[in-house]
Formats: structure tokens, sequence, C-alpha cells
């Protein structure tokens, strides 16, 4: 059954929330799940459900899924990944709200983008604080769970939207006081050398 303008709305900002941590695993589970009749795309979205997208999604989640757990190199690829997560999420955000008008698709693009952005700098923050651990274990498990998250949030939002866009809301919030938090110990870590330096 199409899903309703408030439900596209709802779909929206928790998909955006979800390729901001994962778009290649956000685009092919939304491909794969229309694909076996699960729901049906919004607008011009089902472009995502052509085989060839789901294809070349999924093979680039598996090169991310190695890539985000080898620890520096993941701030190096999320960095990249920058120009990739936010476009992708406004785009598909743009496209999902096609049959609702030009107005309703600008502000849907502007929101995807926005939401994409706080869950990729939220993501970004966290490893920044975790790759300064000398182990590897804590970033590794940070990106599982991120994975799996992106993954369940997708399939979540087709099967209770207005939940899953409450939750993604209470995650923004969060993000951004955790972002404050992490730049927070980011500097007073970094000025530590310097304070030790200076009285040597």
């Amino acid at each position: 059954m199409p899903l309703s303008r408030d439900e596209v709305v709802a779909l929206i900002v928790a998909v955006s929330f979800a390729a901001g941590l994962n778009v290649y695993a956000t685009v092919a589970t939304l491909g794969l799940l229309s694909r076996a009749g699960v729901l049906v795309l919004p607008g011009s979205l089902e472009i995502v459900a052509n085989w060839w997208v789901i294809g070349t999604s999924a093979f680039l989640f598996v090169i991310e899924f190695f890539a985000d757990k080898i620890p520096g190199f993941d701030l190096l690829w999320n960095a990249v990944q920058t120009v990739v997560r936010i476009p992708a999420s406004a785009v598909m955000a743009f496209a999902a709200t096609t049959h609702l008008g030009l107005g309703w698709q600008l502000a849907a693009s502007t929101a995807g983008g926005l939401i994409a952005f706080a869950a990729h700098g939220g993501k970004i923050a966290a490893r920044a604080a975790v790759t300064t651990s000398p182990e590897p274990v804590s970033n590794i498990a940070l990106s599982f769970g991120e994975d799996a998250f992106a993954v369940f949030l997708t399939w979540f939002a087709t099967q209770h939207p207005y939940i899953a866009a409450a939750i993604v809301l209470v995650l923004v919030a969060i993000v951004v006081v955790a972002i404050r938090w992490i730049v927070g110990v980011i500097r007073r870590r970094l000025r530590r050398p310097a304070t030790a330096a200076a009285t040597s």
C-alpha cells in the first residue's frame, strides 16, 4: 500500500539518519525491501529497487564494511564519505517527494541533508574519540553497531515510520550534545602534551 504524505516525511527522516551512518547499506536495504514487496517506495525513489543499484550499493557496502573497521584509516574513509552520504540523502529525500510538488521536494531535500549531516557528524566525532584508544576492539565494535543500526532503522522505518522518525529526532538531539562533549574531550587531550612541554 502506498505511503501517505506524513508517512513519507517520517520515512525520509529515519532513512536520512541511516544514510548518514551508512548510505550503501541503507540504499541496498530499501531496494531489497521493495523487491520483497515489504513497501511501495514513494515518488521516484523506486530507482533504488533496480538490481543494478542494489548490486552496486551492496558491493560498496562490502568495501565500506572492511574500510570502516581499520583504526585510523576509518577517519579518512569517513571524511571522504562526507561528499557521498549527505548529498545522497538529500537526493533520496528529493526523489521520495516528487509526487508532493517542488516545495515539498526542496524542504525534504534540505531536511534529509541536515539529518544525514547530524548522523555523519556524530559518527565521525565518535570515531575520533575512539581512535585515540590504543586497542582496535572498540573501534570495530562501534563500526559493527553503526552498520547494524543503519540496516535495522531502514527496515523499522518501513514498518513503523512515525516511531522511527521520533527515535531519530531524539538521536539528533543527543548527537548535537555528544559532539560538543567529544570535541571538548579531544581539545583537552590535545592541550595536555603542550601543557606538559611548557612546564618541563
